[in-house]
């Protein structure tokens, strides 16, 4: 089984940026797609970024699409998500995730085996 620890959540201002990291345990990690989902109180769990085993394909939301940028670093077993001029609409709980069929990039919650508990992000205007 796969346990994901996310960290880096926190308040920040509109305009600032924050950096989400999502530690993966087992030795298997190499071949797993990672991706980051959010949902907001009252509203569908959304994807925002995918990125495949490799590294070498990501996938981005439409509505972070030029703001945000996933990456990975095998040799750490860990995911980031970096998150730069925020906006309000960012707040939301954030949940990382890993897909055990890598060389995809899957933008739907139901392709993801593993989950992390998720992590606050508040953007004050």
């Amino acid at each position: 089984q796969v346990q994901l620890v996310e960290s880096g959540g926190g308040l920040v201002q509109a305009g600032g940026s924050l950096r989400l990291s999502c530690a993966a345990s087992g030795r298997t990690f190499s071949s797993y797609a990672m991706g980051w989902f959010r949902q907001a109180p009252g509203k569908e769990r959304e994807f925002v970024a995918g990125i495949n085993a490799s590294g070498r394909s990501t996938s981005y939301g439409d509505s972070v699409k030029g703001r945000f940028t996933i990456s990975r670093d095998n040799a750490k077993n860990t995911v980031y998500l970096q998150m730069n001029s925020l906006k309000p609409e960012d707040t939301a709980v954030y949940y990382c995730a890993a897909d055990e069929t890598g060389w995809r990039v899957a933008n739907y919650e139901y392709r993801y085996d593993y989950w992390g508990q998720g992590t606050q992000v508040t953007v004050s205007s």
